[in-house]
């Protein structure tokens, strides 16, 4: 339910940042019978037009269930697109590892979904619950904090006043400046130039993705005979590529593409954003807590950033509901304490995963190539640790929130 103009509201939780991870967190507490009030500077529209984002979402399993415990899931299914088979390569080797779905017996690896469509189901969802109000178009003009609880401020004069306020508003995030929270953070002097691929061939649900010497090109399958295009470069060329006219870009696209699925053509928009590594030095303090983006952001080489978003999304939710129903303070200092032990080091990991895996992919000496090559084939040729790795792709491993098991809150 949408709350414009000056007002103000109570509320349990007060959400600031209406992208993808606010609107699931508070789909999915506001599902559970908890106030909810979302603070968002953008409007809806704009956060659903396809002509100002262009990206694509991997959805592991687990990631699956959060939403569909979020309630959206059946609104954006429709546009998913199961992956069935992941087949990675390095350059022109013909050493490969290749990832099937049949080998684990439990339905698709993941799912590929335009982010406007997980964004729409979410806005949809929160207009359904009477527990969550929707303050969109408003910017943030501030937080005051006490020992009892937070009042928020808006440019438009809504004011909102909760136990705990949770700032998932990405990794600018202006909450964790005034937190005073410090990151560490670096860039990779690389950018991902992303757009939608028509082609002439079926993709039949493989995700593929090479490793080039300026990094990852992933084509990710899309529904119908789309595919999202994932595309690293360093950031000089970067900027030339996308300087092209379209033939010029289209030619570009198509040395590094291939024809393995027939004639193609650029279907969308093309962007760009720069790359990098940030993470929080924490993730609490008084009256407040950082989720998603805000707390982290990775390179999109293994496709985590929004999985490891929705994990954050299950684990505070759950944390919260829990002591709510003991009636204990959601903002008090033990249970967000809670959320992060639960969060940080799972986080940390993946972090430096992904960022492991760039700087190991992203060059082209010789000797670096070929322990990688071989790296990949054995992987390829060790169906148990293969299985492994399937199952921590898809959210399955760790100490997992009941939302991503599939249990409710």
């Amino acid at each position: 339910m949408a709350d414009p103009g000056a007002t103000t509201l109570d509320a349990d939780v007060a959400v600031i940042g209406g992208g993808m991870v606010g609107m699931a967190l508070a789909c999915v507490l506001g599902g559970a019978g908890v106030r909810v009030a979302v603070i968002e500077p953008q409007s809806a529209a704009l956060r659903t037009d396809a002509a100002a984002d262009g990206r694509t979402s991997a959805i592991a399993a687990g990631s699956k269930a959060v939403l569909e415990g979020a309630g959206a899931w059946a609104a954006m299914e429709p546009d998913a697109q199961p992956i069935l088979d992941i087949r990675v390569s390095d350059g022109h080797s013909p050493l490969f590892l290749h990832y099937d779905h049949e080998e684990i017996g439990a339905g698709p690896l993941g799912w590929i979904v335009e982010n406007v469509h997980i964004r729409a189901a979410l806005i949809a969802r929160l207009h359904d619950l009477d527990t969550v109000r929707l303050v969109d178009g408003a910017p943030l003009a501030g937080i005051e904090v006490t020992g009892t609880g937070a009042a928020v401020r808006t440019a438009a004069g809504a004011r909102v006043r909760a136990p705990l306020v949770a700032a998932t508003d990405g990794r600018r995030s202006r909450v964790r400046a005034m937190m005073g929270v410090r990151v560490a953070e670096w860039t990779y002097g690389q950018s991902g130039i992303v757009c939608t691929v028509a082609h002439e061939r079926d993709h039949r649900g493989v995700a593929q993705e090479h490793f080039l010497p300026a990094g990852p090109f992933a084509i990710l399958p899309m529904t119908g005979r789309r595919s999202s295009i994932v595309w690293t470069e360093r950031d000089a060329l970067a900027r030339h590529i996308m300087a092209l006219d379209d033939t010029g870009f289209a030619e570009e696209l198509g040395l590094r593409f291939g024809d393995f699925l027939g004639a193609i053509r650029v279907a969308s928009p093309r962007f760009a954003w720069p790359l990098g590594l940030l993470h929080a030095e924490r993730y609490v303090a008084p009256r407040l807590v950082l989720a998603g983006d805000a707390a982290h952001a990775m390179h999109p080489i293994a496709g985590q950033g929004l999985n490891m978003g929705l994990r954050d999304v299950a684990a505070l939710a759950e944390v919260v509901v829990d002591a709510l129903r003991l009636g204990l303070d959601p903002g008090s200092t033990a249970v967000l304490a809670r959320y992060e032990r639960w969060r940080r080091f799972d986080n940390a990991l993946m972090l430096a995963v992904t960022d492991g895996l760039n700087r190991l992919f992203s060059n082209d000496l010789a000797p670096v190539r070929l322990v990688r090559d071989l790296g990949l084939a054995a992987v390829n040729r060790l169906p148990p640790l293969k299985r492994l790795f399937m199952r921590d792709a898809m959210g399955e491993l760790g100490a997992l929130p009941r939302l991503v098991r599939g249990e409710a809150l």
